[in-house]
């Protein structure tokens, strides 16, 4: 973040604006919704601003600017068109530290003004850090068609039950899940559709049910004899969920609606090595996240340790995102990991992704089937163990399929050299896909015999996977991923890094690293697989 947004409270305190035309006008309208305390400093100030400020807590001064008129500030505006003077006002307030924002100039602006939502007390700010105003003021204008005015009164109700809540319900975790179910149920419908009584009514009759129960369980646990299940089932907090959510292959608008509500539910996050750091933003901001990634040859948490974190952090009562790159149900272990939680009675949802396979393909311009070209796809995890040769490039021939593999790029040399071995003509097309949907995307196509010397020379990162087949030839016509204007608009140094994750911090590597699995492929514990036979998935 080039600057980070804060909310001042201006309710009575003194704002100084030196400027009395239409730019201060602008700014003085908006201060004064804040209650603040607003006065004018300048020698010439317009009937419309004397209209607005009328209250008896403004001033005007109808002078030229002195640096004696910022004592007691809580912020200062420059809204003149002498930029000499813009410049002194900011050197005088820079002095006195007193943030300044000099109208226009975002290099002489302490805080910016964003464009503003307002749905009181919901307040939305929108900033382009003074880049692109306009388009910070159309997304302003879309979002205030998608925020019902009914927020705004849904939270007032909110502040005037709080107190009320905090006292019938003592647990953190019961009050958040009780005002989750009221802003996503019918207490929110209500205030949408205007009906405020009514909508009070049933906060009020929500409450008291729920501290009733809270009530009636406690006074059962006081009255029964203790046995030793009994004192067991008082220290255990009710089992919490997990939620297996397909983060899709890194760009953070591929996400379903479904994945993203869920991530902004979760108490805690367990993510993989290849979840972009644009998704991760995504889920809640107070919720923990956990690295608990993979990569060839360093796996953070082994996956029986993954499906250990899990259950236990499920049954300590919260709620659990696991957020896997792709779609969990394709070479991402989700089975494996819902098998876990099914074995210890801890209840789950799957949300799928977008497998790294119809991204790649997608945003490469590259149809898995074509009826011109082929009539199937199969995944493969592409994945060789070392030294041990595949016996199963046979199944991999026909010409009619389409065939990506997982897996592949650290094994290309191999991979090819095999499938030519076995039958499959060297003038094969195939491509190798990089960072599929994002913006440093890389597409390089080749054949099977030239591949290989292609990938040496562009040396393309991971995560990336290969398609083979017919269909790649189709790459340079349907291409509609604008990949060489995007690098173009970004620093070499940005298109270098990856968004790999290196560790628990998830920061993101910044040198070169060795070639491994693509996103999906990355989260398999290679380390455990013992199989020669290449594992399959086959859509015909």
């Amino acid at each position: 973040m080039n600057t980070f947004p804060l909310f001042f409270k201006l309710e009575d305190r003194k704002v100084l604006i030196v400027g009395g035309g239409e730019v201060a006008l602008r700014k003085a309208d908006l201060l004064s919704r804040a209650g603040a305390c607003i006065t004018i400093l300048a020698p010439d100030i317009s009937h419309e601003l004397r209209a607005l400020l009328t209250d008896s807590k403004h001033e005007f001064i109808y002078e030229n600017y002195n640096k004696a008129y910022m004592s007691g500030a809580r912020v200062i505006i420059a809204a003149t068109d002498d930029e000499t003077l813009n410049h002194q006002i900011h050197a005088d307030a820079t002095e006195l530290n007193i943030p300044v924002n000099v109208v226009d100039t975002p290099h002489l602006c302490d805080f910016i003004f964003p464009a503003i939502i307002d749905r009181n007390p919901i307040v939305i700010g929108i900033s382009s850090n003074g880049k692109a105003p306009v388009l910070a003021r159309l997304l302003r204008a879309r979002l205030e068609t998608l925020i019902p005015q009914g927020y705004g009164k849904l939270a007032k109700l909110a502040g005037e039950f709080r107190s009320e809540v905090k006292a019938k319900i003592p647990t953190l975790t019961g009050r958040r899940q009780f005002w989750e179910r009221a802003f996503e149920g019918q207490v929110s419908q209500l205030m949408f559709a205007g009906n405020e009584t009514e909508a009070t009514a049933q906060l009020k009759a929500d409450l008291d049910s729920t501290a009733a129960a809270i009530h009636d369980k406690a006074h059962a646990a006081e009255n029964t004899t203790p046995t030793l299940s009994d004192e067991s089932e008082k220290k255990s907090p009710p089992v919490g969920e997990v939620y297996i959510v397909g983060a899709g292959p890194g760009d953070p608008e591929l996400l379903t609606f479904k994945a993203l509500r869920l991530m902004q539910q979760a108490d805690i996050v367990y993510y993989d090595a290849l979840v972009s750091p644009q998704v991760l933003d995504l889920c809640r901001r107070d919720a923990d996240k956990v690295f608990v990634g993979k990569k060839r040859s360093n796996h953070t948490v082994a996956q029986l340790g993954i499906n250990e974190l899990l259950v236990n952090s499920a049954k300590e009562g919260r709620r659990v995102v696991r957020l896997k790159g792709g779609d969990p149900f394709i070479f991402g272990r989700g089975g494996e990991e819902i098998e876990s939680l099914r074995a210890h009675g801890v209840p789950y949802q799957v949300v799928p992704g977008i497998t790294a396979a119809n991204a790649a393909a997608s945003y490469a311009g590259i149809p898995l089937t074509h009826r011109d070209h082929s009539q199937s796809v199969r995944f493969v995890t592409g994945f060789l163990k070392a030294g041990t040769p595949n016996s199963n490039f046979k199944n991999f021939l026909n010409t009619d399929e389409t065939v990506v593999f997982y897996m592949g790029l650290h094994s290309l040399a191999r991979l090819t050299e095999g499938l030519v071995d076995a039958g499959r003509s060297a003038d094969t097309p195939i491509a190798i896909v990089s960072n599929a949907s994002m913006p440093n995307q890389q597409v390089l196509t080749g054949t099977l015999a030239t591949i290989v010397a292609k990938q040496e020379d562009v040396e393309l990162p991971t995560p990336a996977l290969l398609i083979m087949g017919d269909v790649v030839s189709l790459h340079h016509d349907l291409a509609w991923y604008n990949l060489q204007n995007q690098q173009h608009n970004q620093s070499s140094d940005d298109i270098a890094k990856n968004w790999l994750r290196e560790g628990s911090r998830g920061e993101a590597i910044k040198q070169p690293i060795d070639q491994q699995a693509h996103a999906l492929s990355m989260i398999a514990n290679l380390a455990t697989n013992s199989g020669d036979d290449l594992e399959q998935l086959i859509i015909d």
